[in-house]
């Protein structure tokens, strides 16, 4: 790649190809994704969605947000402080999506409803907590819809201790199309720069919600969806939708 080709426009060139290889390659995938989200909303369940560092940004795509479903339920690692009474501190440890038990702590705080679905987010698809919650929740009989690299996480070892990976696990896997490392743009001398999987991870999130929302449409049924907090009566009418799962959602000022 030239010097040239990192740029603006170099990056909204490649990015733009690899958006729409993502939507020609990924329909039957999204479409198998949308019955699990459709079937999830038919059953009164819970979109239990979870990921650590920057695929939280695709967790608060998917839970909570104006135009998305209103089951949907944000996990983080930051629960055990929040609703898990742990010290603060806790949350410096770098290492911590590394360990042990963690995830079955965050399954056991959100308490979730034996028809809900869990959507695990992880480019990589091998830490530790990622697998560990995905192996909780199919342990427990939910359904598991992935969203990860397939590229990278074929390139790089299992690092939990079932030898397995997240695409491994999971009932339905969408492959955002990132390369190894993430990053779309190579520089001269090596590394790379401009991270990809958010902007595929978006467009992955979103069809998939669409096409869920045109399966319970198409059953007669009105797909429960929040209206923007900053439209008259959006806030109201937000809280009049939520109260059917009351005590199953968590909405925070973050």
């Amino acid at each position: 790649m030239s010097v040239e080709s990192v740029s603006a426009q170099g990056f909204a060139r490649e990015s733009l190809a690899v958006l729409r290889h993502v939507i020609e390659s990924a329909q039957g995938d999204v479409a198998a994704a949308a019955d699990l989200v459709a079937e999830c909303v038919r059953a009164e369940g819970v979109v239990q969605a979870f990921g650590t560092g920057h695929s939280q940004a695709l967790v608060l795509e998917l839970a909570g947000r104006a135009g998305g479903l209103v089951p949907t339920n944000r996990l983080s690692i930051a629960d055990l402080v929040l609703y898990g009474g742990e010290d603060p501190a806790v949350l410096d440890d770098p290492l911590l999506e590394r360990r042990d038990g963690v995830a079955a702590r965050l399954y056991e705080l959100a308490a979730p409803n034996p028809q809900d679905l869990f959507v695990v987010i992880s480019n990589s698809g091998v830490n530790s907590v990622i697998v560990e919650m995905a192996l909780h929740a199919k342990e427990h009989g939910h359904r598991v819809l992935a969203l990860t690299s397939l590229a990278h996480t074929r390139a790089v070892p299992a690092a939990h201790p079932s030898g397995r990976k997240l695409a491994d696990i999971a009932d339905v896997v969408l492959d955002n199309a990132a390369p190894r490392g993430d990053c779309l743009l190579e520089l001269p001398g090596g590394g790379s720069v401009c991270a990809l999987s958010t902007l595929t991870g978006v467009m992955l999130v979103q069809m998939t919600v669409a096409e869920a929302a045109g399966r319970l449409l198409a059953a007669g049924e009105r797909p429960p969806v929040y209206v923007s907090a900053n439209v008259p009566g959006g806030f109201e009418g937000n809280l009049e939708l939520e109260k059917k799962y009351a005590g199953r959602i968590r909405r925070t000022a973050s």
